[in-house]
């Protein structure tokens, strides 16, 4: 069986990452155990540090370039190292009940159909299985406020897609996948013109063109305690405007829109916003 590699980024939350990795920092089945500290500003780093051994090693980033480059960080590390893998991508705040699940995310990856598998995902007491690639106008209309959501729905598949033992999706949700590591490295990794958000669609629409497939693995469950870290470092502007700029990006390079429908885009997100601010105000808040 390949080897299995996992690479986790933490900033300024070694709380959160330090729970994983007494979760997971016995399972056999993992080779390495990769920490990317993305230049964090507090202890993490030192708090961290204390895990490592032969098989846990502590990466630190000199500077903080954004979540995808974390993620090459860690995935270059462990292809330098093993050579050889299969790469397992988690944010720190995921449960994850036996490393049978992990395993089987691998031995998905072994039979060479798919490059990309996800597993289905507990979060806020839903099911996350990954969802269609959006439409430019799809992405538009999310910025509207109060029929966001509904867009966001209309690219969920079905819930008989998910009857057999794995399902073929567009985009799995970038909490936790694996990645079959000669194909990442083939595609030339994560695309890091992105801060926060939108790297799952990229990394997506780089395998497209690639004529590679993605799929959720529907026996293999996790618990995602939704946005722990993003919550504890950044605030709800904050986070909204950098994922409207990953939405940017991502819809006029990967998507191909026009200047028009960059426009359209860029004027929808701002009703958003100034509900963003008034709340933000009436709380108090900065």
């Amino acid at each position: 069986m390949t080897k299995i590699a996992m690479v986790i980024v933490n900033y300024n939350d070694a709380k959160t990452t330090k729970k994983l990795l007494e979760n997971i920092k016995d399972y056999s089945r993992l080779s390495l155990i990769i920490i990317v500290d993305n230049h964090s500003t507090d202890d993490s780093l030192k708090q961290l540090k204390q895990y490592e051994n032969k098989k846990i090693k502590i990466v630190e980033s000199k500077e903080n370039k954004g979540y995808a480059a974390g993620l090459n960080i860690g995935a270059k590390y462990a292809l330098e190292k093993l050579k050889e893998c299969h790469i397992i991508f988690s944010n720190s705040d995921i449960i994850i009940h036996d490393e049978k699940d992990l395993e089987k995310l691998g031995k998905d990856l072994d039979t060479k159909e798919i490059a990309v598998v996800g597993p289905t995902i507990v979060e806020n007491k839903s099911l996350n299985r990954g969802w269609k690639m959006p439409s430019i106008t799809n992405e538009i209309l999310q910025n509207l406020p109060w029929y966001g959501k509904h867009a966001k729905k209309k690219n969920l598949y079905q819930e008989s897609h998910y009857q057999k033992e794995l399902s073929f999706v567009d985009v799995v949700s970038g909490c936790i996948f694996a990645v079959d590591g000669k194909v990442l490295e083939e595609i030339g990794y994560f695309d890091e013109n992105t801060f926060l958000y939108y790297e799952e669609q990229i990394l997506s629409q780089k395998l497209k063109k690639q004529n590679q497939k993605v799929a959720v693995d529907n026996e293999v469950i996790v618990i995602h305690n939704h946005s722990v870290t993003i919550n504890q470092n950044m605030n709800q502007i904050k986070k909204y405007k950098q994922l409207k700029e990953s939405q940017r990006y991502f819809v006029k390079n990967y998507l191909q829109a026009s200047r028009f429908q960059v426009f359209l885009l860029d004027m929808t997100k701002y009703g958003f916003l100034i509900l963003l601010y008034i709340k933000n105000f009436l709380k108090g808040g900065r």
